[in-house]
């Protein structure tokens, strides 16, 4: 995957971004662990690896509870500006369902920009909805280390940009990934040698985005014809999800102010898992939320028709429309939102690449640092800013 560093460096390049050239020689190590995020803070606090690159809020977990600093949010790994308003999760759907009910899937699009606004404009609601939705009411433990997941949440939020446009650059770095993934060999479909107008459209739906935007400045509340149906809705445990925790939790908010709601089916704590979408006061759709593991697994649960809608990472639904799985990004739900921790041993400042690159040259060993699957977000960032740094990139054994 060493040459994972020509690709990204060509479409830096051609973008305009990058002045300077890999350096040549290596003097340090750094051993890939790939792992389970939840699973990194708790491998941390046992001192069986030495940092790693998660997703949020397991980034904001490493600094709340002192035992790890925050050498290098996403959007600042070299080199900079590349990943600059990085993409991240989007709202993906089915080709089939939007074009069977483009006002349902206009309506969710709906809902979600207004919490989408809702999450920026109102981090400590978000941070709060989001805590309870990941973690429950209970501490979290990780070794001798007790936090409260509100504080947690409360340091992650802020990191994350909740937007929803669809901007040159956040669609410039769906195709940096495209890149990184066709090198390293994730992609061998429809999109590994498809031209930019190709890419665009095997990709992007951005249909239900435009029209929900123009139904909300005209203050518009489209209802669908017909009688009531049913949608599914993948997501994962992040915070990165925070729009669609909002808009549930907050459910009464967006009905009394707007007219269009996720309406809980039963007012409980924690996770929910029915819904009704609720248009001026009339249930258009069922609505059922599956948790998924990771990104691959909701592009399988996709694959298989076993759900209509996900909050999903745009690698994984980048290599699963490679594939030929039937689906397209709606719109972006947030940029960025990423981060790579190291264990307070090292004795680094916060944000200090050039800081954790001197102290793996001077480690005498490996570094071990866990990141997230391969060809995920984490991981292509990660192994592409290391490689500029002039470290050797293995992985652990």
């Amino acid at each position: 995957m060493s040459v994972l560093v020509g690709i990204l460096l060509g479409a830096a390049l051609i973008g305009g971004c990058i002045t300077t050239t890999p350096p040549e020689t290596t003097t340090g190590e750094v051993a890939l662990l790939y792992t389970s995020v939840g699973q990194m803070p708790q491998l941390l606090a046992t001192d069986q690896i030495d940092g790693y690159m998660a997703w949020q809020p397991f980034v904001a977990v490493g600094k709340v509870t002192g035992m790890g600093t925050i050498v290098s949010y996403s959007q600042d790994l070299p080199p900079r500006p590349v990943w600059e308003d990085h993409s991240c999760d989007s709202l993906v759907a089915r080709n089939v369902v939007v074009d069977a009910n483009p006002v349902l899937a206009d309506s969710l699009a709906m809902v979600l920009i207004h919490a989408t606004d809702y999450t920026r404009e109102n981090p400590d609601a978000a941070a709060a909805a989001s805590a309870e939705w990941i973690f429950g009411s209970s501490d979290l433990t990780f070794g001798n280390i007790t936090v409260s997941p509100l504080d947690v949440e409360r340091a992650s939020i802020p990191t994350i940009k909740f937007v929803n446009e669809p901007s040159e650059q956040w669609m410039a770095s769906n195709d940096l990934f495209i890149d990184a993934l066709t090198e390293i060999q994730y992609l061998q479909g429809t999109l590994a040698n498809a031209s930019q107008a190709e890419r665009n459209n095997l990709l992007y739906n951005f249909g239900p985005y435009e029209n929900a935007k123009a139904n909300i400045k005209d203050g518009k509340k489209p209802l669908p014809t017909g009688g009531t149906g049913k949608i599914t809705i993948g997501y994962l445990l992040s915070d990165h999800d925070a729009p669609l925790f909002v808009a549930i939790k907050e459910w009464q908010y967006y009905n009394d102010n707007f007219g269009i709601a996720l309406r809980p089916s039963e007012e409980t704590e924690g996770k929910v898992e029915n819904a009704e979408l609720v248009v001026n006061g009339q249930k258009i759709a069922d609505v059922q939320l599956v948790k998924g593991e990771s990104g691959a697994q909701l592009m399988t649960l996709m694959a298989s028709n076993a759900i209509d809608f996900a909050v999903a990472g745009t690698p994984p639904t980048i290599t699963a429309i490679d594939k030929g799985t039937p689906i397209r990004i709606l719109f972006p739900l947030h940029t960025e939102g990423s981060g790579l921790v190291v264990t307070k041993d090292a004795q680094l400042k916060e944000n200090d690449w050039e800081g954790f690159i001197t102290w793996v040259k001077s480690a005498g060993r490996p570094v071990k640092i866990a990141v997230a699957p391969k060809g995920s977000i984490q991981d292509v960032q990660l192994r592409y800013a290391l490689e500029q740094s002039g470290l050797v990139v293995n992985e652990a054994k």
